[in-house]
Order: structure tokens, then sequence, then C-alpha cells
């Protein structure tokens, strides 16, 4: 099966084109990623383009799209999730949402228990935890790497990765891994099990973690003096 895999939940904007097959480790044919928290709105889509075009394939060769659905920042998550929900539209393909913390810790393959941690900004981390077998144990959340840090002890794990964890570093105290970004064939290995059996998919609910910062006004302002 060929895949489309796209993420923008983090810094990363990633596009990747992956072959899947029973009992085999996903194959990437072909990936742009580019390191531009400010242009997955402009990037994404060439991105796409540029990695079906080096793979040899076309949208119409597609059987089913994996997007990253966060936890991420409002304005970058919700780009990769429209796109591949437009696409899904337009090529009458399935689109299977992932945890974009899943994706990284499936690329970390560390073996033992671990913490993925990516940039929340405001000085907060997402973080989510995961078994020695990958298996998400705690969260995701969102939360201060300060008060994240009390609770390593009660999680057990002893090493991170993310680019949360690099940032935070001194404050977690963990061994640090490589893994920062959610990679193509991180995305589709999370999902793979459903898109070989052709599963009907979970809705695209993207991971916010957080209330918008932009609210309805609450009341009309006065325009004239009393």
């Amino acid at each position: 099966m060929l895949v489309l895999a796209v993420d923008t939940a983090t810094p990363a904007v990633t596009a990747g084109v992956v072959e899947l097959a029973p009992d085999s480790p996903p194959r990437l044919l072909a990936k742009r990623v580019t390191l531009n928290a400010k242009a997955h709105g402009e990037l994404l889509t060439p991105h796409i383009s540029d990695s079906l075009e080096e793979a040899g394939r076309t949208f119409a060769d597609l059987d089913a799209i994996v997007v990253g659905a966060g936890p991420g920042p409002f304005t970058g998550l919700r780009v990769g999730l429209a796109t591949a929900a437009a696409l899904g539209q337009a090529l009458n393909r399935p689109v299977y949402p992932v945890a974009t913390t899943d994706a990284i810790a499936r690329d970390a393959a560390s073996g033992h228990p671990l913490l993925v941690a990516t940039d929340a900004r405001r000085k907060e981390v997402y973080w989510a935890a995961y078994d020695a077998a990958g298996r998400r144990t705690d969260g995701p959340h969102v939360e201060r790497p300060q008060d994240l840090a009390e609770k390593l002890p009660a999680l057990g794990v002893h090493q991170a990765t993310g680019e949360g964890a690099e940032l935070y570093r001194e404050v977690l105290g963990l061994e640090l891994l490589s893994a920062r970004h959610p990679s193509p064939e991180g995305l589709v290995a999370v999902a793979a099990a459903e898109v070989l059996a052709k599963a009907r998919p979970a809705a695209l609910t993207p991971l916010y973690l957080r209330r918008p910062d932009a609210v309805e006004p609450t009341g009309r302002k006065r325009v004239t003096r009393a």
C-alpha cells in the first residue's frame, strides 16, 4: 500500500511517501522536511507534491493518508489536519490521525521507558510517557517542565526525546535521544495495523490541549460617550 504521511504539529513541516506491506516495516520512498515554525501553510503542499514526484507516484496512486494530530500549537497543527482532510475527500482515500508523540516514540525505538516532550511554547512542553515496548502509558499533556520533572520518578522513565526534551534537558535531567520530530515512517508505523486492515479511521480531532487565545466578545463596546 502507498501511504502519504504529513505532520505540522512541531516546527518541522513534514511530508513523505511510504510503502507499507504486511510483516515489513514501512519503507520510505521520498520525503521533504523543513524546520520553519512559521511556514507550515506555505510549505506543506509543495512538500507533498515534491515527495510524490521524487517517488515517481501521483496522488491517484495513494491508498491512504496518515496525519499527525498533535499535540501542537493551533496555527501549525490545523494546517496538516486540514490539508490531509481535503486530500482525503478529494481522492476518496481514508485519513488516519495519529498522535505526533507516538510517532516520535516509534522513531526513537529505545527499548526502554521513554518520555517524549515537544515544545509547547510559553515555557511549557507537550509530553507523553511510553513503556519499553513503545506503548503510551500517560499523556499527552501540556505542562511546565519544572512540574513535569517532579512527576518523572512516578513515570519511571530515564530517557527522553523531542524538541521539548532538548530545550529543557537541564530541568528534566534525563538521557537525551535524537528523535526531535516525527518522521514519515514513524507516522505510518503508528497507523500501520489500521491502514493494512482498511479499518475505519478515527475522527480527525486535533490535540490542542489548550483553549484558543482568541475568544468571542462578551458584550458590545460603547462607541459613544455617555
